[in-house]
């Protein structure tokens, strides 16, 4: 016979191992989303066409798009003045700025990694010379 502790229950037997950053990665994984976030943390608070003149190759349908997905995520905040014509700056918010220590990580070690990638490159570039000239 056995007893309930040898064997687990049968919803625990289905629950299937996640990632537990799954939830915040499918969140910031959509275009553009990192970089919008990345600038609004280096610059500050900063109307649309100033935040669309830094994200360069950004169209204004997919900021529009993706500050409107990071604002219902609760990482961006979108401060609207009624003035004429009316003024509106998006900034981070405090869960927004949550990351600010994971972005500036992933930043120093993107840095590292694209100089550490175009040395390589150029390594490569002049084994290939150099045994041309052979």
């Amino acid at each position: 016979m056995t007893t309930p502790a040898s064997h687990p229950p049968a919803a625990k037997a289905k629950e299937s191992v996640t990632c537990p950053m799954d939830f915040i990665l499918r969140m910031l994984m959509g275009p553009w989303t990192t970089y919008i976030l990345y600038n609004l943390r280096t610059h500050g608070p900063q109307r649309f066409g100033e935040l669309k003149r830094r994200v360069a190759g950004i169209s204004a349908k997919m900021l529009t798009e993706r500050l409107r997905t990071l604002e219902g995520a609760s990482l961006v905040k979108r401060d609207y003045e009624a003035t004429i014509p009316p003024k509106v700056t998006y900034s981070l918010t405090q869960r927004g700025h949550e990351l600010d220590d994971v972005m500036g990580r992933l930043a120093e070690i993107g840095t590292r990694w694209e100089a550490e990638d175009a040395a390589n490159r150029a390594l490569r570039a002049a084994a290939t010379e150099l045994k041309a000239a052979e």
